[in-house]
């Protein structure tokens, strides 16, 4: 499905240059992983408000790592309970492979004990929001992360 941020003279999103390299004031990319259409295209909303590029957005957390690995994101925004691989299996596989160990990794879950958090700070994410959430704290929590992402 294609992105309203691609276009086809753009089909990577990142601008355009004569080299073939991304443009040097491209936006932070960002890989979108939720299993509730509705929260995902939330999130795809909130990821847009931070200036970011929806690179992916998936259902499951296989489409997750397939898509991470094709499109080399910078930020993957992930629910830890998707169906295939849950967000933390899906970060842990991240971090263990050199070519996406170095994505930041935002978690959202409506578990929010210390505990739940304190799993997925221990899988590798950077970031750990708990749900509900509101538009205004994803946008801060993806700015906050993203800072020099492609600087």
């Amino acid at each position: 499905m294609p992105f309203p941020d691609r276009t086809d003279s753009d089909p990577d999103g990142t601008g355009p240059t004569t080299d073939g390299a991304p443009a040097l004031d491209a936006p932070v990319r960002v890989l979108v992983a939720d299993d509730e259409e509705d929260i995902r295209l939330l999130v795809c909303v909130a990821v847009r408000k931070a200036g970011c590029t929806v690179v992916a957005a998936v259902a499951d957390g296989a489409q997750a790592l397939l898509a991470a690995r094709a499109e080399r994101p910078d930020l993957l925004v992930l629910d830890v309970s998707m169906p295939e691989a849950s967000g933390l299996e899906v970060c842990e596989q991240l971090r263990a492979d050199p070519a996406t160990a170095g994505a930041r990794v935002l978690l959202l879950s409506a578990g929010a004990s210390p505990d739940d958090i304190a799993r997925g700070l221990a899988a590798g994410a950077d970031a750990y929001l708990p749900k509900p959430f509101t538009v205004a704290g994803l946008v801060a929590q993806v700015r906050t992360l993203t800072v020099g992402a492609r600087a």
